[in-house]
């Protein structure tokens, strides 16, 4: 019943127009006031994304989900808030990244890349949306890096042994375990569609996305979530409404 309470409060504010729709982030402008924020809504479900390690504060605990160190296990104990659609995957849309501009200059030299895309006030709420922020071991956040995501196959195995954590890199690629694969989905889905134009989505990924988020679909906390995060940053995920929605239908 809680739950089902939850999502009907989401649903009815955004039919009063109290919260942007078809839009993306509207309220919070850096990566640094996002991070608070989502660390603050995690705090009931303290479990990384790809892993479903469990953490504390600000350490992994490793031994939860069985993940092995490569080699950095400072940060691999770490919390690291990853961007499932990484930064530079839409931030090579802008020109400050791919070019630098008069804003970025240091010493007398002109910088280019993230930190002058952050420059940008589009690119910095890009940036720090709360719908693309899930809590990752530090060191799988660094190796996943800006891999596009993959559906690998069972029969291929890993470039690197994660132990019980059963996450895939192969050649630039990246496959989720099986639990996270909607989130994934269902994450880009929504950059894709409140900031068009920006590269996001690959005609290729179209598809395995449908099918994750077909085959893999939103559960209760991934709808409580964005019902949190509605109120936070002033936009409802409308991919997530819909789909949150069919649960509410479901549970009545």
């Amino acid at each position: 019943m809680k739950k089902i309470l939850l999502l009907m409060v989401l649903f009815s504010l955004w039919s009063m127009g109290e919260i942007a729709a078809s839009q993306g982030n509207q309220k919070i402008d850096n990566f640094g006031e996002a991070k608070k924020i989502i660390n603050a809504i995690h705090k009931e479900h303290p479990y990384t994304i790809y892993c479903n390690c469990r953490y504390q504060g600000n350490k992994i605990d490793l031994k939860s989900c069985g993940y092995k160190v490569q080699k950095d296990a400072r940060r691999a104990y770490r919390l690291e808030w990853e961007h499932v659609v990484p930064a530079e995957a839409f931030g090579k849309s802008f020109k400050e990244w791919r070019e630098g501009s008069g804003e970025c200059m240091k010493k007398g030299k002109q910088f280019k890349g993230r930190k002058c895309a952050g420059k940008n006030p589009e690119f910095a709420k890009m940036e720090a949306d709360l719908y693309n922020l899930w809590p990752e071991i530090g060191e799988l956040n660094g190796l996943r890096s800006n891999f596009s995501m993959a559906e690998i196959g069972r029969s291929i195995s890993s470039e690197r042994d994660f132990g019980d954590c059963k996450a895939k890199l192969m050649q630039k690629k990246f496959e989720p375990m099986d639990f996270a694969k909607g989130i994934v989905a269902r994450t880009y889905m929504y950059m894709d569609k409140v900031y068009p134009g920006r590269g996001i989505i690959s005609d290729k990924n179209q598809k395995l996305f449908e099918a994750w988020d077909k085959q893999y679909p939103a559960g209760a906390w991934e709808c409580k979530r964005a019902e949190k995060i509605a109120k936070a940053q002033g936009n409802v995920n409308e991919i997530l409404k819909e789909r949150c929605l069919a649960i509410q239908t479901q549970q009545k």
